[in-house]
């Protein structure tokens, strides 16, 4: 059996969303590892998300951005704005998207489908780094039994 968890920080990004299964992947090694588990991927925030989607096509992303901008515009009458105008509309967003994500593991590899990526979602402008909280558990190789 197999309990690991890392810390993972990703660079500052631009306010959209970020295609981040490589970073993930480099960040547990011990995938490899792991015949049959799961990856809980959990964002230490409350103004980004993590969501999985398609990781193919480039304008996906700019619609993401463009569908979440519709149902959460910044231009509401919002009490919290001690951080900016995109400081509450990016906690409405982060709790409509979710604060984690858990994919299935199979082989050594995360078994996402065939168009299937992780994403960061920043919902600021100017954000900071985000902290990641990886938790890979599962049966190893030379342990597992596939039925």
């Amino acid at each position: 059996m197999i309990w690991t968890q890392h810390e993972l920080r990703l660079p500052p990004h631009r306010r959209g969303f970020h295609l981040i299964t490589p970073a993930i992947e480099a960040a547990t090694p011990e995938l490899g590892q792991v015949q049959i588990g799961l990856l809980h991927c959990f964002i230490q925030h409350t103004s980004a998300s993590l969501t999985i989607n398609e990781n193919a096509d480039s304008d996906v992303r700019v619609d993401f951005e463009t569908a979440m901008n519709h149902v959460v515009p910044e231009n509401l009458a919002y009490f919290h704005t001690l951080e900016g105008p995109d400081d509450m509309p990016a906690h409405v967003k982060a709790s409509m998207m979710g604060a984690s994500v858990t994919i299935p593991i199979r082989a050594g590899r995360l078994h996402l489908g065939t168009w299937q990526g992780i994403y960061l979602c920043e919902h600021r402008d100017h954000a900071s780094s985000r902290q990641l909280v990886l938790t890979l558990q599962g049966l190893a190789r030379d342990e597992a039994v596939d039925r």
